[in-house]
């Protein structure tokens, strides 16, 4: 074994790194706090900032996935697809059947320069989470209740109130909530064939 690998397996280590994102993250976020008073006099100003800061708390959680758990992600797809990546605003619908998911999709990200200013669409529990939740409120993240009658307008609202973000942007939506089981298939399954939806062999209905 050697060294790098020796240390990734020290329980001090870890807790070093649990340390650095925690108090990194208190600082971000106060500095964050501090960068709502660009807001009534240049937005545009207050949004570059928090991708700046956004980007330097996300790109340790990359970090993590990439360097220190040697995962590797893989794209799939055209080249003139790729060419285009980080050089608009766009809608990504990725599937979500793990618990780190949303970091192979920060990966993508920051693989194409659009870590900071990338979005989600979340539950609104989240918003309450110390540095993940309160970060994206700063970000402007779009938070959601799971209800659709309540949910389309504030969807909606929030899309059209980043149209104009100023650096571009990748609005990730994983759709299929975190944790794909067996029995939530075949009850989904149920309900698509009840309403005449067509039969998904992989995912849950929408």
């Amino acid at each position: 074994m050697g060294l790098l690998a020796y240390l990734k397996t020290q329980f001090a280590v870890h807790l070093l790194i649990g340390f650095v994102f925690v108090v990194s993250g208190l600082v971000i976020n106060f500095v964050q706090l501090c960068t709502l008073l660009l807001w009534p006099v240049n937005k545009q100003l207050y949004r570059r900032l928090n991708c700046r800061l956004a980007y330097s708390l996300w790109s340790q959680l990359v970090m993590l996935l990439e360097w220190w758990s040697c995962t590797e992600c893989t794209l799939f797809t055209d080249q003139a697809t790729v060419d285009r990546f980080g050089k608009e605003h766009v809608v990504i619908i990725l599937n979500h059947n793990f618990e780190i998911d949303f970091l192979c999709g920060w990966t993508m990200c920051e693989r194409f320069g659009v870590l900071g200013s990338s979005k989600v669409l979340a539950k609104r529990e989240l918003l309450y989470v110390p540095l993940i939740g309160w970060t994206w409120y700063f970000l402007e993240i779009v938070f959601c209740k799971r209800k659709w009658e309540e949910d389309r307008d504030t969807v909606i609202e929030g899309l059209k109130r980043l149209s104009d973000y100023p650096e571009y942007m990748w609005f990730l939506l994983y759709c299929e909530g975190t944790r794909f089981t067996e029995k939530k298939h075949r009850v989904s399954m149920e309900v698509a064939l009840s309403k005449g939806l067509p039969v998904l062999k992989y995912h849950l209905l929408p």
